[in-house]
Formats: structure tokens, sequence, C-alpha cells
């Protein structure tokens, strides 16, 4: 009794042998599939192997036979090629917002989709030890929760922290919850964020979610946005350096064109670029005025001018004498 139940696995076995024993550059022929199919207490006859490889290819395996000496059979396709494997790794292995402990997991299942040599691949990848992560394990499920919050249209509140000399964290406003209006999930710098509309002050703000402590989806709707309010993830990211908050300027760009990668980099293809004195180009958009955008700014050098002059005395302001030199000038004059 005990043979026939295994017996009636043996299509499922079959196929997991060939996930796992096979790929374009190893296969296997009816002998060892039936060698692999005996571990698994299954008796098999090469014309039943025949048949039940048939049957899989049916049912929409892409199985394929190579004939050299002998045939061997292999699965030719998969739902991740390696190529695709080995970039899902390199993302979760990047990620920050990914523990040690989640990102070891995740690559384990990415690692399990291959066969077992193209694991060999892909392990040789694996770089997590020696990469900076985030220490909030929570995270993971913070950003499930979010997206179910998102979706449903409802309010989320938390517990929003930093952490001390000692890494202990330290909640703001003394560990009272925070009560917010979901509207997208952003990554930026390495970092994920909710970004949330504040009805009171009638604007958007973001919260790290790796700093978030007891998250909770609550059954109140999100407050809906004001009817001349549009929401622009895009346009949003774009304005806000390193996602930090400051006021927000309409800002004109001299640079030269050398630097139009540097830029197209920051705001993409679509910004328009208009021609400026000489080989110059000018490009206007808003930022929200903060040290990461006068950081981005600084690395330009005297290859930049830009207005208003208000933004740029404010530069001056933080970068102190050591900075070059930073000319205030009008937005036509950038033109001219």
């Amino acid at each position: 009794m005990a043979k026939r139940g295994q017996q009636k696995l043996k299509m499922l076995c079959l196929q997991k042998i060939l996930l796992e024993k096979t790929d374009e550059d190893h296969g296997l022929t009816v002998n060892e599939i039936i060698g692999h199919l005996a571990l698994y207490g299954i008796d098999a006859e090469r014309k039943s192997v025949y048949d039940d490889i048939e049957l899989l290819c049916q049912y929409g395996m892409d199985i394929e036979k190579k004939k050299s000496r002998s045939t061997y059979y292999y699965v030719a396709s998969r739902t991740f090629e390696l190529p695709e494997l080995k970039l899902l790794v390199d993302a979760v292995q990047c990620s920050r917002f990914i523990t040690k402990k989640k990102s070891e997991g995740l690559i384990r299942k990415i690692v399990a989709m291959g066969s077992e040599h193209q694991a060999k691949q892909l392990q040789r990848q694996v770089y997590v030890a020696d990469r900076v992560k985030t220490m909030n394990e929570s995270i993971y499920y913070n950003v499930d929760r979010l997206h179910a919050a998102i979706n449903g249209e409802r309010q989320v509140s938390f517990r929003y922290f930093d952490y001390n000399i000692k890494k202990d964290k330290v909640f703001r406003k003394e560990g009272a919850r925070y009560l917010v209006n979901p509207y997208a999930l952003t990554w930026d710098d390495e970092n994920y964020y909710l970004v949330a509309y504040s009805d009171a002050y009638r604007c958007y703000t973001h919260y790290r979610v790796d700093r978030m402590s007891g998250l909770e989806v609550e059954v109140t709707p999100r407050v809906a946005l004001p009817e001349d309010e549009g929401f622009d993830l895009g346009a949003y990211a774009k304005k806000t350096f390193s996602m930090f908050g400051g006021r927000e300027e309409r800002v004109q760009l001299e640079f030269d064109k050398s630097l139009i990668n540097a830029v197209i980099d920051r705001f993409g293809a679509d910004i328009a670029l208009e021609r400026g004195r000489g080989d110059a180009c000018v490009v206007s958009f808003t930022a929200l005025v903060s040290a990461p955008f006068f950081g981005w700014l600084s690395m330009f050098g005297g290859q930049v001018r830009f207005a208003p002059a208000s933004v740029a005395e404010e530069f001056v302001f933080r970068c102190g004498d050591h900075c070059p030199l930073w000319r205030a000038v009008s937005a036509e004059s950038l033109k001219a």
C-alpha cells in the first residue's frame, strides 16, 4: 500500500528532480532520472518516464532534450532565468531597509528558484555580512501593512523613533502615536519612506519605514485630498533631496554642458533643458531647499550658477568662506 502511495507522487517527484538537477548546461538521462526516483522510493520503467515527461510538457514545463552519446533531458526555461535571479539577489543584498537576517532568508528562497548548479553561481554573489543593514526586524511586515492601508484607503498609526549614541530607540513625542494618511511608499537613498498627507497643515510629509514601531492599520478611512490637490509621487521625489524637508522654492540652474548627464540622472529624461550663455544649459525645477539640496549643488563647484538670489545667499551662508564663488543672479540673467 505504501509503495502505491509513493507511485502517486511520481509525477511531482519527476518535476522536482528536473527543476533541481537540470538546466541548459546540465541534463539527465532517463536512467539517471530512474535512479533519482528510486531515492524517493519510486520504481519506474523507461517508457513510463518518457510518458511522464511528455505529460509535463503538455502541462507547460519547457523540457528539452539534447543528444550526444546519450539523450539528456533538461528544463530549458523557468519563471526566472539565471540573470534575473542574479539581479534579485543583488537587489536584496544591497537593500539597506532589509535586515541581515531577512536578507539571508530571502536570498535562500531566490536561490531555490534555480537549479542546484545555478545555485553555486548565485551563492558566489552573496556578501550580506558586511553590508550596512537596518536594525528594525519589523520593516518587512511594515511595508506589507502600509501597502494594505494605501490600497484600502485607511489611516495608519505608529510610534516613531531615532537612535541614541548607545543605539537605543528614543521615541519622538515622548512615545505618543502618530496618526497619518498614507498615500504612497517610495524608495530613496536605499531606504523605504511612507509619504503621507497632513490635513492640518495641508501638505505632504514622509517617514522612514524602518523607524516605525507598532505600526497598525486603522479602521478609520484616510482623509481625502482637497479637490484641487493631486498627488504625483514622481514630482514629490524629484523636489525632495535625500527625503529631507525644507521650504519649497522654484530654482533655476545654469550649468556647463558637461553636467547634462548628472542633471538628467537626478530629474529624469523629461526635464526641459534650455540654452544658456555659450555652451551652458539652463533648467528650472521645484526643490525643497535643504542641506542635501545644497550638498548636491556643491558637487559641481564653480560650474553652476543659480537663482533666486535668496537661495544662493543661503548656500554661501551654510558653506562659509570655503565654498566656491557662487553668484546670486536673477532668473532673467541666467539666459542673458
